[in-house]
């Protein structure tokens, strides 16, 4: 038995990913604060009548409505709720980085309260010129915790106090077992490192040593197939800039 169509109006969020869809439509993944992901199809949006298409775009605050029965619904209304976030270059691959772990990590219609504001709080501090590193992992630690795959960062995987100056072998399955030093092999950080990722705000040099952690925690998740912004952000260090971005997008 079919259930119910829904309908929402003016639920506040973001496109994360459009692609075509038969001849003037648009397959639509959203981010919404209440919903969590939302697949809608925006029909007649690629015609030249419509005035949406311009509107349907990444990184865009929205008021969107839509009517729903089962997984896709058909987008009714869009609307802008704010300036959109410019970003240029590094800092834009990142903002697609992360629409990218959404679409992958997140089931639809599944919200997770509180999600939307990290992801804005993401945008915002890429935006504002926060250091890359400090709002990337910022982000991930927040959304594998969010999702319930949070990671153990101040006890260690016999339920011992984390020591600063102690190094770590980190399984994201079970936490921290100590080793004799940073050449232990596996990923190894150091007390200090996990200490500090479990703080906020993040230090730039928690966030820099902890990115290989974190690329660690992500992949069983994500599964074998790789990310689509990887290529977008191997061209950025192919240029010899050096400051570290997405942990599963560098080569």
């Amino acid at each position: 038995m079919n259930s119910a169509p829904r309908e929402v109006t003016l639920e506040p969020g973001f496109v994360l990913h459009a692609r075509p869809y038969r001849d003037t439509s648009l397959l639509v993944e959203l981010l919404t604060r209440d919903h969590g992901r939302v697949g809608v199809v925006a029909r007649g949006v690629r015609s030249r009548r419509s005035r949406l298409a311009g509107l349907l775009q990444p990184l865009q605050p929205l008021a969107l409505s839509w009517r729903s029965r089962g997984e896709l619904g058909s987008l009714r209304a869009a609307e802008p709720a704010g300036r959109p976030f410019l970003l240029r270059g590094r800092r834009l691959v990142s903002g697609l980085y992360a629409n990218e772990l959404l679409i992958r990590l997140l089931g639809r219609e599944d919200p997770h309260p509180g999600l939307f504001e990290h992801y804005l709080t993401l945008l915002e501090g890429l935006a504002e010129g926060v250091s890359e590193p400090v709002v990337l992992r910022g982000f991930e630690r927040d959304l594998l915790a969010l999702l319930g795959y949070g990671l153990p960062l101040r006890r260690d995987a016999r339920d011992a106090p984390l020591v600063p100056d102690q190094w770590y072998r980190y399984d994201p399955a079970h936490g921290a077992t100590p080793v004799a030093g940073p050449r232990a092999g596996g990923v190894v950080v150091s007390g200090t490192t996990l200490l500090a990722l479990a703080t906020d705000p993040l230090t730039e040099s928690a966030a820099r040593a902890s990115r290989d952690l974190m690329r660690a925690a992500l992949q069983p998740h994500l599964g074998n197939r790789p990310l689509k912004t990887r290529e977008l952000y191997s061209r950025y260090t192919a240029r010899g800039e050096q400051e570290n971005g997405p942990s599963s997008g560098q080569p």
